[in-house]
């Protein structure tokens, strides 16, 4: 029998396929460079709408690759979404409501439960919560996150592994003009097991400006990376504290500049692969608190994921790489886990948390185009 590649073997291990099932399972895309890009609060309409003033992203990176108007959040507010992004954790009251106190989780119990939850209540989890850069670093592969403003003002917060000292309010809430970093869209520094090597931690959580000169070259491109832009560019601000307007508009501006640097880069054109995204659709309610793909709360949780209903609202999303055919439209239905579980597989590791469940899907031959790979237009 021939040797599994390790990205078979991670779908098949997460899609809970053994060899004496004999399933098909659709041939993998080689993809070794993840790039994650999260904006802030829109709904799949609202962003992606006739009437959706972003019309780079609503118009022109469709056209280049993969529309999936029925990707979901996972939960309300922010952090909880990001959080679930990188573990496979679900909602807690804390992450829900976007931790204004740096507080370390409180576990309701020893270990993870049989979905790999961690019961209780808190910010900043315990080492015994692996996260998706833990696995990574395990296998071999490198990360790093970027994030857009991070220690612009050195008074607030540092320029690299930013975030606050435990049991303490939270100085990032607001921006600030010449500073509108937010710790709370930063999931990395929410685990114990990366923000206790400071060493390790500084290295891999770092300023946006850090990027462009690291996408010169493949060898310089980590595997996987995460993007997040300031409070203003994420769109979370409808007015900006600068004055600038925000939202779509920003929103609109920020890809233009970024989206180009990536594609156009060594490690993308090769074998990459751009998701951009929503944390949360634009409000917790009615249509805002959708879910899909069997989406299950924490358990003990004082609410439900979406506070007012079962998850984050449909919010959509595009995803660009040679692997992926231009104006593709797909109709399968995706949440944060989902994505979670693609990349986890692509790289040939278990997927964490709640990106375990039986029957979550993960992007296929919808999103992967079948034949040979095609450069996308720069």
């Amino acid at each position: 029998m021939a040797a599994r590649s390790p990205w078979l073997a991670g779908c098949l291990l997460a899609l809970g396929v053994t060899a004496a099932q004999g399933l098909p399972v659709a041939a993998p895309p080689p993809i070794r460079h993840v790039f994650v890009l999260l904006l802030e609060n829109q709904s799949d309409a609202g962003a992606f709408g006739a009437q959706s003033p972003s019309r780079y992203l609503a118009r022109t990176l469709p056209s280049k690759g993969a529309r999936l108007p029925r990707y979901y959040g996972i939960g309300h507010a922010s952090l909880d979404n990001y959080i679930a992004l990188i573990s496979g954790q679900a909602p807690n009251h804390e992450t829900q409501l976007d931790c204004g106190i740096f507080s370390d989780f409180k576990p309701g119990a020893a270990v993870l439960d049989a979905n790999g939850q961690l019961p209780g209540f808190g910010c900043v989890y315990p080492a015994l919560v692996r996260t998706l850069p833990d696995q990574l670093e395990s296998a071999g592969f490198s990360w790093r996150a970027y994030l857009e403003d991070m220690g612009d003002n050195p008074a607030r917060e540092p320029a690299s592994c930013a975030h606050g000292a435990i049991g303490m309010p939270e100085a990032t809430q607001q921006a600030q003009i010449g500073d509108q970093y937010a710790t709370r869209h930063n999931p990395f520094v929410y685990f114990h097991s990366i923000i206790d090597d400071q060493t390790r931690c500084e290295g891999h959580v770092v300023n946006l400006r850090l990027l462009p000169e690291d996408l010169k070259s493949s060898a310089g491109t980590a595997n996987f990376i995460f993007i997040t832009p300031n409070l203003c560019n994420d769109g979370h601000d409808a007015r900006c504290v600068d004055g600038r307007r925000g939202g779509l508009v920003a929103i609109d501006a920020f890809l233009r500049k970024w989206v180009p640097l990536i594609t156009r880069s060594p490690a993308f054109r090769a074998d990459g692969m751009l998701v951009i995204t929503f944390d949360e659709s634009d409000h917790a309610g009615a249509g805002g608190s959708a879910a899909c793909c069997g989406e299950r709360p924490l358990p003990g949780a004082v609410y439900p994921p979406g506070l007012s209903g079962p998850g984050g609202g449909r919010i959509g999303a595009v995803v660009l790489s040679p692997y992926v055919r231009a104006g593709t439209v797909s109709s399968h239905p995706y949440n944060h886990y989902s994505l979670l579980r693609t990349i986890e597989a692509l790289f040939g590791l278990p997927p964490l948390g709640y990106a375990a469940a039986p029957d979550l899907p993960m992007f296929g031959p919808d999103v992967f185009s079948a034949g040979a790979p095609h450069l996308p237009a720069r």
